[in-house]
């Protein structure tokens, strides 16, 4: 056995069910050695999609991601997917060949060129470390949750390895997010302490509390705490009458109301970003915020707290029902039926705008949610479009958001929904994407296809890219940089292999409703030219961070 394939032994004994990527010379052989392992692999037709599949589907799935590419350009194609998993914190292992010769055109600084992006490098240097160092890799991704990159320097990889290394790394591997360790109890009396104080409780749960929907509810329900999420945990209190669904800028304006009117502000494994909080605008004035994460340099990291606790949120949140004495806290009769009336986007009234062959992206948005199954799994770009699908699509729960906006690229929605999509195939997967994103990442309609995936596309259109449009035309500045000519969006997934529907007004969705009736045999493209006299309304409170 030689190096590479102990490497892809090791990880196929750690547990490795998955891996993405695309395969070059200096992966050609780990790659197959996962594979032989028991591994799917699903190739991408570029690093960049491979690496953001490989995030979702860690996202989706629960398990460490793995993706795999070719040294060098191989690597560098991936660096915008793998600086958002880095930064969402993605337990996600990358295999990449190197060329340790200098001379090599395909010599580059690998380490420094991940660290930039706050991936964690480390590297196979002998036969007798191989399978130990692809399982401390892994290790790290899932104790940790990081991005960790393995360099397998092409000389290495050749060298032969002997066989009981590939035997002892079939170590049973650590699973990602089971630290139940609890704060000093002075925390816990400390948080218990403001709970008891509060009459107007409200949680936001973020990344690290999806783990917690039981242990959560329990408490707000003990404390009467009403219950929102950051954007990326959307879904996970979904089905409580208490759920104000996302707090932030794509906050419903009840939800604004109830958040800013709240005593007490607990953020539970959320980073508590100006996203989050509409740069710090829903902070009540008069209130006090505190936060529970597991890492201690996460508390506070964002805006200043009350109190921080380090601890595993469904530990903390177990260990206070205890403490805590019960109270009706911001729950009542009437705020109940307000939550029902009010809580979600579609239930707030609006003038529909659409005109001259351009639907409003509302109605689009409301009848694509009323049409499609509610057992979904949703990826969606970034852009100006980006909250109408967010918002006005329900998903089911907390497995159905994909929302890797972490470093805000556009053009990653696609392969999002492709991992999250191989995560989850008991679900019904949509990608949301804006023409410019869904232009940028074309190429991987074909992966679509060629998996088999029964996904729905729908790409906001409005020819131009959306936010820049309506961050800079107000003040008067030339436009020409970011807008275009149309594109036939639909013909461009005919030619892929999709059906396509065009959308210019409401009645148009009949065609959407006729591919879910059909053999769904394959995947959908929605053309939907939407309406582009006004920014998104969450446009006004982003750019105050720019």
């Amino acid at each position: 056995m030689i190096v590479a394939e102990a490497v892809g032994h090791a990880l196929a004994g750690c547990g490795v069910r998955t891996v993405f990527g695309v395969v070059g010379s200096g992966n050609f052989h780990v790659t197959n050695a996962l594979v032989a392992g028991g591994a799917r692999f699903v190739a991408a037709r570029h690093e960049g999609g491979a690496a953001t599949m490989a995030d979702a589907y860690a996202r989706m799935s629960g398990e460490v991601g793995v993706l795999s590419v070719h040294q060098g350009p191989g690597l560098t194609n991936a660096v915008t997917g793998l600086a958002e998993a880095a930064k969402s914190r993605t337990p996600l292992v990358v295999l990449a060949g190197e060329a340790a010769e200098r001379r090599s055109n395909f010599h580059i600084d690998q380490d420094a060129l991940v660290r930039a992006v706050g991936v964690v490098p480390m590297r196979v240097t002998s036969g007798e470390e191989a399978g130990q160092r692809a399982v401390e890799a892994y290790r790290t991704a899932a104790t940790e949750r990081r991005t960790v990159l393995l360099n397998l320097p092409l000389d290495v990889q050749a060298q032969p390895c002997p066989g009981t290394v590939a035997a002892d790394a079939r170590t049973p591997p650590l699973s990602a997010g089971t630290d139940e360790s609890l704060p000093l109890a002075a925390e816990l009396d400390a948080l218990a302490g403001l709970l008891a104080g509060s009459s107007r409780p409200v949680f936001v749960a973020g990344r690290g509390a999806r783990h917690a929907r039981r242990e959560l509810e329990a408490l707000a329900e003990r404390t009467g705490a009403l219950l929102a999420t950051s954007a990326v945990a959307r879904g996970l209190f979904r089905g409580s009458p208490w759920d104000l669904d996302v707090s932030g800028g794509f906050a419903t304006p009840l939800a604004a109301e109830l958040i800013t009117g709240a005593d007490l502000v607990i953020g539970w494994g959320c980073a508590l970003t100006m996203w989050t909080t509409r740069h710090g605008s829903l902070v009540p004035a008069d209130g006090q915020v505190a936060q529970v994460d597991l890492d201690p340099a996460a508390l506070g990291a964002h805006m200043p707290v009350d109190l921080g606790v380090t601890g595993d949120v469904a530990a903390v949140a177990t260990a206070l029902a205890a403490r805590v004495p019960a109270a009706a806290g911001y729950r009542t009769p009437g705020l109940a039926g307000r939550v029902r009336a009010e809580g979600r986007w579609r239930d707030v009234p609006y003038e529909d705008r659409g005109a001259g062959g351009r639907i409003d992206p509302r109605t689009l948005t409301i009848g694509l949610d009323d049409l499609l199954p509610a057992e979904r799994i949703l990826a969606v770009d970034s852009g100006n479009f980006m909250g109408y699908p967010s918002m006005f699509l329900d998903v089911p729960d907390e497995n159905g958001f994909c929302f890797t906006q972490a470093f805000q690229s556009i053009g990653l929605g696609l392969a999002s929904a492709i991992g999250a999509a191989v995560a989850r195939p008991d679900r019904l997967p949509v990608a949301a994407l804006g023409d410019g994103g869904a232009l940028m990442s074309a190429a991987e309609l074909e992966t679509v296809v060629r998996l088999g995936l029964p996904m729905v596309v729908v790409i906001y259109d409005d020819e131009a890219y959306g936010a820049e449009v309506h961050h800079f035309g107000p003040h008067g500045h030339p436009l020409d940089t970011v807008t275009f000519p149309p594109a036939d969006l639909a013909a461009i997934a005919r030619g892929h292999g999709f059906a396509a529907v065009t959308v210019t007004q409401e009645a148009d969705l009949a065609g959407v409703a006729d591919w879910l009736k059909g053999p769904r045999d394959r995947p959908l493209l929605v053309h939907a030219k939407v309406t582009r006299d006004r920014g998104a309304w969450w446009l006004e409170e982003a750019f105050k961070g720019h």
